[in-house]
């Protein structure tokens, strides 16, 4: 047997390998978070809690807006997941119903599934998919941009606070 045969340590580092990177090429921790959060917001309007022969029932009067409330969260941790496009409008939707739950659902499943969800929703909305590389530089034969409109090295006109009009620019300003 050699080194380099798949045997089950190869092919535990290979789906590793594909976890690693299906998880960087979408908002995993926001989406994780998110469901968890969801379930504590829509399981303890329905629990019943056994102490010795008595039984406590944490029913509210809103329970079927709880289980409401935490399915469409863990719907929204899915969308981060499957769906990173809708990353804004599942973050913004998850805030959203985590604050709607501090009213409905058992002060947000006990504060566990509303702080769960509120982090998760900031961070699908900080999350920014990684830019690839930048393309090769342009080649001698390649099109070139002009220096202007009339092709002379005439000084753009400033705007009000002085700076160069962006689109002007192609939408590129000197910083980047």
């Amino acid at each position: 047997m050699s080194a380099e045969a798949s045997g089950p340590s190869g092919q535990f580092h290979y789906w590793k390998l594909r976890f690693r990177a299906w998880r960087g090429s979408r908002p995993f921790w926001a989406g994780l978070l998110t469901l968890l959060g969801g379930l504590p917001i829509a399981y303890f309007p329905y629990a019943n809690l056994t102490i010795g022969q008595m039984t406590i029932r944490m029913a509210t009067t809103a329970g079927a807006g709880s289980l409401v409330i935490g399915v469409l969260l863990m719907v929204l941790g899915l969308t981060m997941w499957y769906q990173s496009i809708a990353r804004v409008f599942a973050g913004v939707a998850a805030i959203m119903l985590a604050l709607v739950s501090l009213v409905v659902s058992n002060i947000g499943g006990f504060l566990i599934g509303f702080l769960l969800a509120l982090i998760g929703g900031g961070l699908s909305l900080a999350w920014v998919p990684v830019k690839k590389r930048a393309e090769e530089p342009a080649g001698p034969g390649s099109e070139q941009e002009p220096a202007g409109d009339d092709g002379d090295a005439t000084p753009e006109p400033a705007i009000a606070g002085g700076a160069a009009d962006d689109e002007s620019n192609n939408g590129r300003h000197r910083a980047g």
